[in-house]
């Protein structure tokens, strides 16, 4: 069956560029044996006995939440429309889908530009996009979420998870002792935050050994 298949393509092939291809003189002999060469070719390593098979499906597609959608809670706003895009953002994510993620959120953006739940989401998609480098673009939407709303402990928090999972601990370390000299020393962050600089200097020094 393979082979009737292939000879009839191969025919159709031939007979559209002898009526359409406008072939110079000569020229049909060339395709008379390109095609030869093509049937000698799939005779050789083609297998058109085999029966059809189509690849499996991956058993599992989904990807593990990463450390934003883990985190995000405890320092964005839980509810509300940010709270569902970035939701959102979270499960496309869990599927393999960032630029999906990506363009959920560049949405919403457009709508409320003054968002600094999803400018540090923005971020954070890129950074996954990004394979978990920090890009330019990452580091801008953390920054402009930083800008809007200076007092917000979430957009350096985020900044510096990023820049720790790209392996930019010193970086890493600058924003986030910042923000802990700057935080009031009953904020309910401050003990995640100090437990993430001391894993750092552990880091760190296992680096240098």
């Amino acid at each position: 069956m393979g082979w009737l298949i292939f000879g009839g393509l191969a025919l159709v092939a031939a007979g559209l560029l002898w009526r359409f291809g406008r072939l110079p003189k000569g020229g049909i002999e060339l395709v008379a044996a390109a095609l030869f060469l093509a049937v000698a070719g799939y005779a050789w390593q083609g297998s058109p006995g085999l029966p059809g098979k189509p690849t499996p499906a991956p058993e599992d597609a989904k990807v593990p939440d990463s450390a934003f959608a883990l985190e995000r809670d405890k320092l964005l706003n839980r509810f509300g429309a940010d709270a569902d895009i970035l939701g959102a953002a979270d499960a496309f994510h869990r599927q393999g889908l960032n630029l999906y993620a990506i363009g959920l959120i560049k949405g919403a953006l457009e709508k409320r530009p003054n968002s600094p739940d999803l400018w540090v989401g923005l971020g954070n998609a890129m950074v996954i996009h990004g394979g978990g480098l920090m890009s330019p673009a990452a580091q801008l939407a953390f920054q402009r979420a930083e800008a809007i709303a200076p007092d917000h402990p979430g957009p350096p928090f985020f900044m510096g998870l990023a820049y720790a999972q790209a392996g930019q601990f010193d970086r890493a370390e600058s924003v986030w002792r910042a923000l802990l000299d700057r935080s009031p020393a009953n904020a309910p962050f401050r003990p995640e935050l100090e437990q993430r600089l001391i894993e750092i200097e552990q880091m760190k020094r296992q680096m240098a050994r």
